[in-house]
């Protein structure tokens, strides 16, 4: 039984057996290219992850210190919160310029700002100059983080779309490892290049993007949206079947999509920001898109990822080296689970992903505050080390499901109409439960010190109720047909009889159905209402 009243059976993708099996990501000269395309737009994360952890960094460095004169209340959580404040200014603007003109000018548009404020941030001589160029990266970022998501899960070869949307926000550890071992390595540097060096390269991925984006394929979705049937098609075919506009899978996608635009559009009319109130399909999503937006920075993580050194001074942990040092091997060790789960989406499923993490979560960071709580009355030794021990392993259980899922996981649960605007509430929604946690996280922590981490044990456990209830299981599924299993058997119908009337009709059905296909040969087996 899923949630929300939806009964879900399982099934296999409706393409898959459409697939040649011979056809890898490592001997077909255009997926090799494709992937490479797309890798250029996950490196939009690794932006976002660069600047977390430079800003945990930089607090460690008495030379970033002495220059805006040693930040810390309420000047600290803004200079945090900055960068999420300029992401908010830019919401009301960026679905539109990513469902207006494209998915990649919106990339290019954002990156180009990201370019400029880094430099300005780089060249900082005043706290408000470095504020406002933080201002200004998260304005740019907000463009290029709305669209390059849903670009990468709408250009990629079916098999390879869940876990390569779902490294989208695992690769924000990438960016993090950069600036961490940067910052470790500038440090000893007695001028202020010691943070000046670790903030320009903070736009290399942006510097990257600039030069190449507009030279990637843009969205068969986005195209065929536009009327530009024959280019969507081209697209599908030169990536996904060698330039082949008549092979099975590709007119397979081609069809589907077609249908699933059209429903949206004539039949359901779900297509404004309306619909999110007045359709029924679209308030269970955001039921979970909104909560699981919250639980990705309000799980305890926030510590760790913007106030390191805070947390490392309650257990008596205060030489700059070590604390860079550990802060340079916590991100290895997130990144490496965050990848390993990206590979694991389809295999163990999203439900399964998300009710293991928050089962994880709630146990290690429990431990962690006991710990915690013990150095503060003994000043143990064994219990500072401990709670290093248990900051990891809290860590390995949030990058199993909320580091890779929340992003891919919000973005195929969406129908094509409604995406770029459902993904700017899901990334409006991070941005005020970060805003909160940049503000309140080093107030409380400096008063309640470990007592405070007794509230995040509290919501963790309220977490794991919230997934149990409403998360919808959506492995081995073609975009399109996730996003309509919130729509109910109407949706499904539509698409799938849409879709193959223009195969064939009967003879695709049947072929389909010999092959276990759960999908298309009786929609009805999918959907239906509890």
């Amino acid at each position: 039984m899923g949630a929300g009243g939806i009964a879900i059976s399982g099934g296999t993708a409706g393409w898959a057996h459409l697939i040649d099996p011979n056809r890898k990501w490592y001997n077909n000269a255009r997926l090799i290219t494709l992937n490479a395309w797309v890798v250029l737009f996950l490196i939009t994360s690794s932006t976002n992850g660069y600047d977390g952890s430079m800003m945990n960094s930089l607090q460690s460095l008495t030379q970033w210190e002495s220059a805006f004169h040693h930040p810390s209340g309420g000047m600290l959580g803004l200079l945090n919160a900055i960068q999420n404040i300029g992401s908010l200014a830019a919401y009301p603007f960026s679905p539109y310029l990513a469902d207006g003109l494209g998915r990649r000018p919106a990339v290019f548009f954002g990156a180009s700002i990201m370019c400029a404020a880094t430099a300005l941030q780089t060249a900082s001589q005043s706290v408000n100059m470095f504020i406002g160029a933080r201002f200004l990266i998260g304005f740019g970022l907000t463009f290029a983080a709305t669209a390059a998501p849903m670009l990468v899960s709408e250009i990629s070869y079916p098999p390879y779309r869940a876990p390569l949307t779902s490294m989208y926000n695992s690769l924000w550890y990438s960016g993090a490892i950069v600036a961490a071992w940067t910052t470790f390595g500038t440090f000893k540097i007695p001028t202020s290049w010691a943070w000046r060096v670790p903030s320009a390269l903070q736009g290399l991925p942006s510097v990257i993007q600039v030069a190449l984006v507009l030279f990637a394929p843009e969205s068969p979705r986005w195209l065929v949206s536009k009327g530009r049937e024959a280019q969507a098609l081209e697209t599908l075919a030169y990536y996904h079947a060698d330039g082949n506009d008549q092979d099975p899978l590709v007119q397979y996608e081609f069809e589907e999509i077609k249908a699933a635009i059209d429903f949206d559009r004539t039949v359901a009319a779900n297509v404004g920001w309306k619909s999110f109130l007045t359709k029924s399909g679209n308030r269970k999503r955001m039921r979970i898109i909104i909560a699981i937006a919250f639980f990705s920075q309000w799980s305890g993580n926030g510590l760790v990822s913007y106030y390191l050194n805070a947390v490392f001074t309650t257990i008596g942990i205060t030489d700059p080296t070590i604390q860079l040092l550990i802060n340079g091997i916590l991100q290895i060790w997130n990144l490496s689970f965050a990848i390993t789960a990206s590979f694991l989406v389809d295999k163990l499923g999203r439900r399964y992903l998300f009710l293991t993490s928050c089962c994880g979560m709630l146990l290690f960071f429990t431990l962690q505050t006991v710990c915690s709580a013990l150095y503060a009355h003994t000043q143990s030794k064994s219990a500072a080390h401990a709670v290093i021990a248990f900051i990891f392993l809290f860590y390995a259980s949030y990058d199993i499901a909320f580091t890779p899922l929340i992003v891919s996981y919000t973005v195929e649960i969406l129908p094509y109409a409604i995406r770029a605007k459902g993904f700017t509430i899901f990334n409006f929604s991070i941005s005020l439960s970060l805003i909160f946690n940049q503000y309140v996280n080093p107030i409380a922590l400096k008063k309640l010190q470990w007592k405070y981490y007794l509230v995040y044990v509290a919501w963790l456990a309220f977490e794991l109720v919230y997934c149990y209830i409403f998360v919808v299981e959506t492995k081995n599924r073609t975009l399109e047909e996730t996003a309509a299993l919130f729509d109910g058997e109407e949706a499904l119908d539509h698409i799938a009889h849409n879709a193959v009337a223009h195969l064939g009709g009967g003879e695709v059905r049947d072929e389909a159905s010999e092959k276990g296909s759960g999908s298309y040969a009786n929609p009805q087996e999918l959907v239906s209402k509890a």
